[in-house]
């Protein structure tokens, strides 16, 4: 059985999707990228737009009562992969060991043109 997880503390969803999905041991986060929530503005650079990503990713791990701790596999979509080295300084702050797995790969383009997004699977066990 799955369950909607949704919060105003991330940005909404903006099409047929859901923020995160509940679906027993595992919390699947829909990919975050770096809009603001209060705001709807989306910061300059790569240091502040991975920033936000992870902080919409913390507000929908803390809706489902969980920390990034839980996170066990994580995914990084970059405009480009010189972006690479600045979100990984930003990333490690946000994780500690033992780290998630994780995949990084460029994509042609973002939505709003931004230059990263971020989608996490976190484990309640």
């Amino acid at each position: 059985m799955k369950q909607v997880i949704a919060t105003t503390n991330a940005p909404g969803a903006i099409g047929p999707y859901s923020q995160a999905i509940d679906a027993g041991q595992f919390v699947f986060i829909s990919g975050q990228i770096p809009v603001n929530p209060a705001t709807g503005e989306i910061p300059e650079g790569i240091t502040a737009q991975a920033t936000q990503s992870l902080e919409n990713v913390k507000a929908i791990l803390a809706e489902a009562g969980l920390t990034m701790d839980n996170v066990v596999k994580t995914t990084v979509f970059l405009a480009d992969m010189s972006l690479f080295v600045p979100m990984n300084e930003v990333y490690a702050k946000a994780f500690s060991a033992p780290y998630p797995a994780r995949s990084a790969v460029a994509v042609k383009e973002l939505p709003k043109q931004v230059l990263i997004e971020i989608e996490v699977i976190a484990t309640k066990g």
